[in-house]
């Protein structure tokens, strides 16, 4: 008998810690990986394109390379998406600006 009062009783505690905005059946944070290391991903440290293939100066007219860091709407994508470094994230977005303004590249897409 006291052996059914111990399992009631971490069945009541297990469901007050898991009850909540968010709580699933991975518990309140989602388990999508962190700290903790429970993910199921591993996202690798995302590295300067430039920098590797030792690329100094970006040119304008280059828009197959420029398309790249453009998404679809127009907008320039940012560095922690891309994995480009500050100073040529800079470059970049020169390089871009220069091309739209001679019609290389759409400022916007049609909708």
């Amino acid at each position: 008998m006291p052996e059914e009062t111990q399992t009631k009783t971490s069945a009541s505690a297990d469901s007050q810690t898991s009850s909540g905005p968010g709580a699933g059946p991975r518990g309140p944070r989602g388990g999508s990986g962190g700290p903790g290391g429970r993910g199921k991903f591993f996202r690798r440290k995302k590295v300067c394109k430039f920098c590797t293939e030792k690329i100094d100066a970006i040119p304008y007219r280059d828009v197959r390379l420029l398309q790249q860091f453009v998404a679809e709407r127009g907008k320039i994508v940012p560095r922690r998406l891309t994995g480009v470094c500050t100073t040529h994230q800079r470059r970049l977005t020169r390089a871009i600006k220069q091309a739209r303004n001679i019609a290389l590249l759409p400022f916007a897409t049609r909708h």
